[in-house]
């Protein structure tokens, strides 16, 4: 007979995608009692409920986290299901340089996922944070077939009124993904002698016009001043260069660590 805690610890282990063989070998319990618990038992192992496809559908239950990750993903994530696994998967790529961002990205996905275990994966100069969860599409709805800057990208109302109610973790999000805080410098002369002038400069750069308008909407609404900057490949950039906005956006992100 196993308890309660174990039986959730290890259904646990299969909710991440791994199979009953790996489960098995790893706790020493036979496949047929985690079947079994899957079958019959299977609501012992949800502590957390999922907030979009229970009964009553309503917003995460930490909604700044929520709206933090959102930006993560729509900036530089994707949600992808192989065949050899029962679940969808989220993947975060987070550049080696900032392992602050590494970890917050892993702190935002235990906070809407806090049954689900955080993967670190090491790549090329960079860690690809990622969850296994069946509740991915529930709670990402934008995923789709394809790229995301060739399909539309729009809220949902609840999505909507979360970024509404918690406006610069979302934008907090997209610059860590797919943003940057740099220093730009141009020279004036003054009395005959030339003189170097520094400045802050935030940019955001995306393919998709949907997500570009999402980042834009949301700089409005907080009040800060953006203008584009296009580029020669398909991408186009957001600059917030005014000294009263990048000091607003200063106060609220910062650069990446």
């Amino acid at each position: 007979m196993y308890d309660v805690e174990t039986r959730q610890r290890v259904l646990a282990l299969v909710d991440q995608g791994r199979s009953l063989n790996a489960v098995s070998r790893q706790t020493g319990i036979s496949r047929y009692a985690i079947r079994s618990w899957q079958t019959r038992l299977e609501p012992l192992h949800r502590t957390h409920e999922c907030s979009r496809c229970c009964s009553t559908p309503h917003s995460p239950p930490l909604p700044a986290a929520y709206a933090y990750l959102l930006g993560l993903y729509l900036g530089d994530g994707h949600i992808i299901q192989y065949r050899k696994h029962r679940v969808p998967s989220l993947t975060l790529a987070c550049g080696d340089k900032w392992p602050g961002l590494v970890e917050a990205a892993a702190q935002a996905i235990s906070a809407v996922f806090p049954d689900n275990k955080v993967c670190r994966v090491s790549g090329t100069g960079c860690t690809y944070v990622k969850v296994y969860s069946k509740h991915l599409l529930c709670l990402f709805p934008q995923h789709g077939p394809g790229k995301k800057h060739e399909r539309r990208i729009a809220l949902e109302p609840w999505q909507q009124q979360i970024v509404d109610a918690h406006p610069w973790e979302f934008i907090r999000g997209l610059i860590h993904s797919d943003g940057s805080r740099i220093t730009n410098w141009t020279t004036r002369v003054v009395n005959g002698e030339p003189k170097r002038y520094e400045y802050p400069r935030y940019f955001f750069t995306n393919t998709s016009a949907d997500i570009l308008r999402l980042f834009t909407d949301t700089l409005d609404k907080v009040g800060v001043e953006w203008k584009p900057t296009y580029q020669s490949r398909r991408a186009q950039n957001i600059s917030v260069a005014r000294k009263a906005s990048v000091a607003l956006m200063d106060a609220h992100i910062g650069p990446k660590y």
